[in-house]
C-alpha cells in the first residue's frame, strides 16, 4: 500500500521542498518585520517640506539684499533699537514668505498626496508637479527682483500700479536697460533662480524618484488612518501658514508688518509677491471702480463749504463758481508753466540742502512769489501733469489719462483759449508715455512737441532729449507763438531728474554723485533757459512757473515719504509780479490753476477742486500715493493706508511715533477734509461735470 500510495502521489523534490521553507520563512519575518516598523512620513510630505524650506532661504536672501540696497534708510531706527526692530522685521518677513509658500506648494500638496493614496507608478506626474513648484518659486523671486528698485523709487512694495504702464512696455523697457540700477537685481535672481532649480531638482530625486513612488501607500484600516493623520496635520500647518495668523479673527494683513514707529522696517517685513497679489485682488473688485470714502451728497455739500464756494452759480454743477476779479487786466501776459522731474525741495539751498545743487532755481524762488508749504497729488509723471493743469486730485491709483472715454476739463489750457491764448506743451520724449498727448490734445492743447520734433542725433535715452536742449529747441518756437500778437501758454515736463541719467559732456557738475550731477544738471538747463529768455521781447510779458511733477523719496521717516510731495513752487515775473515774497501757507498743485488765474486776473468759471491761495487759506492739503493718502497740517501729518490701518504724525519734527489714539478727533477732522473732497472730485468724474 505504501508503495502504491508513493507512486500515485510522488514527493517533490529535496531541493524544491527546501526552497518553499525559505520563501514561507521570509513571508513571516517581513511580517513580523512590518507589525514592529513605525510607521514613516510619507516620502512627498518629506519633498515638500524641503522644497518650502528653499523657498525660505531665497525669499529671505532677496530681503537682505533689499536691506543693503536700502542701508541708507537704516539710519532712521535710533542705534540702541536698532538690532531688534530689523530682527523682528526679518521674522515678520518669515511669516509673509510663508504665507506665500503655503499657497504655492497647495496645489502640490493635493496632487502628490492622491498619487500617494493611489500608488500613482508613472514618474511623469510627478515631474509636472515638480515643474510646477520650481515655476512658481522662481516666479515669485522674480516679482522680488522687480520689486527692489520699484520700492526705491517709490517707498513702497510692489503693488498693481505697476501695470499702470504696460501700454508703453517698450518705452520701460528701454529706460531699464539704460539705468543700471534699475536691473541690476537681475544679476541675484539668475544666480538664485539657477541655484534653486538645481536645489529643487535634487530634492525631487532624493525624495521622490528614489523612492520608488507606487510601491507604497496606505493599506488597510490602519495604514488609512494613519495617512489621515499624517496629511491631517500637514494640513494643518500649511492652512495656518496661509493664514499667517493664528487668531481667529483676521488673516495676516499688510498692516500687520507695520509694528513699529519707523517706516523702513515695516515696509521691509512685507513681502512683494504679497502685496502685489493683494493689490490685483483688490483692482479686481475696485479697478475702475469709483472711491467710496463717504455719501457723495454730504462730500459735495462739505466740499462747498471748504472751498468757500457761495450759492450756486451753475444749475446742474455743484462746484460750479464764477471767479471775477475786483480789477481787469491791464495786458495778458504770456504763461510759461515749468513741470520739473522730481524737483523735491530737499533738493534745495533754500530748504537745507548742503550740496549747492540748485542755484539757479534758489535765485528764481528768492526773486519771485515762492510758497513754501506747497505738496504735489501724488508720485507719478501724470498725477502732476493732471493735476497742475486741470486742479484735479490724484485718486488712489486711477490713472485718468487713460482712461477709454476722455473726458473734457475745463483747466488751465482750456480757460486761456476762451482768452485768446495759444496753447503749447513741450516734453522730452515721446508724447504718448502715459497717454498725454491725447489727453492734452483732447484738453486744450493747441501743439504737442515731442521726440518725434527732435534731430534723432539729440536723443539720448529713452527719456529722449536733455533738458537744455528741449528749452533751446522750444525758444523759436516761442519766438513764433509771440510775433503772432497772441499771448500763449507754454507748458514744459523735463525729465533729466530721473533715471536713466544723461549728462551732456559739456555740463561739467561739481558733485561727484550720479544723482546730485543731474540735480546739478536740471537745475543748470533752468538757468540757461531764463538767460536766452530773458534776452527775448517778450520776456517782459511773460510769467513763469516753476512746480515738481513730484518729489522724491530722500529721506523716509514715514511710509509716505513727504520729499515725494513737498515741492517747490515760485511765480516769476520781474514786470507782472511786484518785488519778491514768500508764502507759507499751505496748497497743492490742485491750488496752481486758480493762483496763477488770480495773478492774471482774468474772470473765468472754476469747476476744479482748486483755490486761489492768495485769497484762500486751507486749514489742510491732501494727496494721494497709489493705495494710500495723507493729510498734512503745519503740525501733524495723518496717513490713511487703503489696506487698513490709519497714523497720526507730529511731521516738523520728524516724529515717527504715532499719535492717533491721543488726537482721535483732530484725525477725523483731517481725513474728513480729505476724504470729502476726493469723494467730490470722483462724483464729478463720474457726472461727466469736469468739462466746458
Amino acid at each position: 500500500m505504501a508503495g502504491t500510495w508513493r507512486m500515485c502521489c510522488p514527493l517533490p523534490p529535496a531541493g524544491l521542498t527546501l526552497s518553499l521553507f525559505r520563501v514561507c520563512h521570509l513571508i513571516r519575518n517581513r511580517m513580523n518585520d512590518r507589525r514592529n516598523q513605525p510607521y514613516h512620513i510619507p516620502f512627498h510630505l518629506t519633498y515638500l517640506f524641503k522644497v518650502y524650506l528653499a523657498g525660505v532661504v531665497a525669499f529671505t536672501l532677496f530681503r537682505l539684499i533689499q536691506f543693503i540696497a536700502e542701508s541708507g534708510r537704516i539710519p532712521t531706527v535710533p542705534e540702541g533699537e536698532r538690532f531688534l526692530i530689523f530682527l523682528r522685521a526679518f521674522w515678520i518677513g518669515f511669516r509673509f514668505d510663508t504665507v506665500i509658500l503655503a499657497y504655492i506648494l497647495l496645489v502640490p500638496f493635493v496632487a502628490l498626496s492622491l498619487f500617494y493614496a493611489f500608488r500613482m507608478k508613472k514618474f511623469w506626474p510627478y515631474r509636472w508637479v515638480n515643474g510646477f513648484v520650481l515655476f512658481f518659486f522662481v516666479a515669485g523671486m522674480a516679482v522680488y527682483a522687480v520689486d527692489i528698485p520699484w520700492f526705491h523709487q517709490f517707498h513702497s512694495r510692489l503693488n498693481h500700479a505697476v501695470f499702470q504702464w504696460t501700454g508703453d512696455g517698450g518705452f520701460i523697457f528701454r529706460m531699464i536697460v539704460q539705468e543700471p540700477r534699475y536691473f541690476w537685481t537681475a544679476i541675484p535672481l539668475t544666480l538664485l533662480a539657477t541655484i534653486l532649480i538645481i536645489v529643487g531638482k535634487r530634492i525631487f530625486r532624493s525624495s521622490i524618484l528614489d523612492k520608488f513612488p507606487g510601491r507604497s501607500g496606505p493599506s488597510g484600516w490602519k495604514g488609512w488612518m494613519k495617512f489621515i493623520l499624517f496629511h491631517g496635520v500637514f494640513f494643518s500647518l500649511m492652512f495656518i501658514g496661509g493664514r499667517g495668523r493664528l487668531a481667529q479673527k483676521s488673516p495676516i494683513r499688510v498692516g500687520t508688518a507695520f509694528f513699529s514707529s519707523y517706516a523702513f522696517p515695516n515696509q521691509l517685513g512685507l513681502n512683494p509677491v504679497f502685496t502685489l497679489t493683494q493689490s490685483m485682488m483688490e483692482a479686481s473688485r475696485e479697478k475702475n471702480r469709483p472711491v467710496a470714502l463717504m455719501d457723495p451728497e454730504e462730500a459735495l455739500s462739505l466740499t462747498r463749504e471748504y472751498l468757500h464756494i457761495p450759492a450756486q452759480d451753475s444749475p446742474g454743477n455743484p462746484l460750479a463758481r464764477w471767479i471775477i476779479p475786483a480789477e481787469a487786466p491791464e495786458i495778458r501776459p504770456n504763461v510759461v508753466l515749468v513741470l520739473m522731474e522730481s524737483m523735491t525741495t530737499a533738493k534745495m539751498g533754500r530748504y537745507g540742502n548742503q550740496a549747492w545743487l540748485t542755484p539757479h532755481l534758489d535765485s528764481l524762488a528768492s526773486r519771485g512769489w515762492a510758497f513754501d508749504s506747497i505738496f504735489t497729488a501724488g508720485i507719478h509723471t501724470h498725477n502732476g501733469v493732471y493735476s497742475t493743469l486741470f486742479s484735479y486730485p490724484a485718486l488712489f491709483e486711477q490713472h485718468q489719462l487713460k482712461q477709454v472715454n476722455m473726458l473734457k476739463y475745463h483747466g488751465l489750457p482750456a480757460v486761456l483759449k476762451e482768452h485768446g491764448y495759444q496753447t503749447a506743451y513741450f516734453t522730452t520724449h515721446d508724447d504718448q508715455f502715459d497717454n498725454i498727448g491725447g489727453f492734452l490734445s483732447n484738453n486744450g492743447v493747441d501743439r504737442i512737441i515731442s521726440q518725434q520734433d527732435f534731430p534723432p542725433q539729440e536723443v539720448l535715452s529713452t527719456l529722449g532729449v536733455p533738458d537744455d536742449f528741449l528749452f533751446r529747441f522750444s525758444v523759436p518756437l516761442l519766438d513764433e507763438m509771440a510775433a503772432t500778437g497772441k499771448p500763449f501758454l507754454a507748458v514744459f515736463m523735463t525729465a533729466s531728474d530721473h533715471g536713466p541719467y544723461v549728462i551732456p559732456e559739456y555740463f561739467h557738475p561739481r558733485s561727484s554723485r550720479i544723482r546730485e550731477q543731474a540735480v546739478e544738471y536740471a537745475d543748470w538747463s533752468i538757468g540757461r533757459f531764463m538767460e536766452i529768455c530773458a534776452r527775448k521781447e517778450w520776456f517782459r510779458n511773460t510769467l513763469f512757473v516753476f512746480i515738481a511733477d513730484h518729489g522724491a523719496p530722500l529721506e523716509a521717516v514715514y511710509d509716505m515719504p513727504l520729499n515725494y510731495h513737498h515741492t517747490p513752487l515760485v511765480f516769476y515775473g520781474p514786470d507782472i509780479l511786484e518785488g519778491s515774497r514768500t508764502y507759507s501757507c499751505l496748497g497743492g498743485q490742485i491750488d496752481v490753476f486758480p493762483t496763477l488765474m488770480g495773478m492774471l486776473k482774468l474772470p473765468y468759471l472754476n469747476k476744479t477742486l482748486g483755490v486761489d491761495l492768495l485769497l484762500h487759506e486751507r486749514p489742510y492739503i491732501y494727496f494721494c500715493a497709489d493705495n494710500k493718502y495723507g493729510v498734512l497740517d503745519d503740525k501733524f501729518f495723518l496717513v490713511v493706508r487703503k489696506s487698513g490701518g490709519e497714523s497720526l504724525y507730529r511731521h516738523p519734527a520728524r516724529d515717527p511715533a504715532d499719535y492717533l489714539n491721543e488726537y482721535p478727533e483732530k484725525a477725523d477732522e483731517m481725513k474728513r477734509y480729505a476724504a470729502a473732497q476726493m469723494q467730490a472730485a470722483q462724483w464729478m468724474i463720474i457726472n461727466r461735470k469736469t468739462g466746458i
